[in-house]
This record gives C-alpha cells, structure tokens and sequence, in this order.
C-alpha cells in the first residue's frame, strides 16, 4: 500500500480537476499501459510549469520525470 504524499501548491484541486479531467482522458484509466494516476501525472506537470524546474528535478513522491514528461507529451500532440 503505498502512503499518500504530502500535497504541493500546485497540485490541482478537486473543482479544477472535475473541469479538466474530460480534455485530458485519452485512454481508458485501467488500460494496461496506464501505470500512474492520472492526477498526479496532471499534478507532476504543474509542478514543473509552476516551480520552472527541469524534468530531472522532479521531486520523487511525484511519478517519475520521464512519465510526466511523455503524458505530457501525449496531451500536446493530443492538442
């Protein structure tokens, strides 16, 4: 069981998670690739715009740089 992590200030609240959730849904969430949150891959993504900090500095209670970097990713090219 994995222990919940202390939030950010830029982590996204419930009201605007409820808003955004439906434009960044491109798979199912139990689809076999989807190995991290949802959420916290959105909330990993606002830690970088909101901290200007490179990929790799991520902090580690977050998913790993490099599967907030390729969701995001996936979102962009997404439009």
């Amino acid at each position: 069981m994995t222990q919940a992590r202390k939030p950010y200030p830029s982590d996204v609240s419930d009201e605007e998670w409820s808003l955004v959730v439906p434009y960044l849904v491109l798979m199912r969430e139990d689809a076999e690739q989807r190995r991290h949150d949802l959420r916290e891959l959105f909330n990993g993504l606002r830690y970088v715009i909101r901290y200007g900090i490179a990929w790799r500095a991520m902090p580690n209670d977050l998913p790993p740089w490099s599967a907030v970097y390729q969701q995001s990713r996936r979102w962009m090219d997404a439009g």
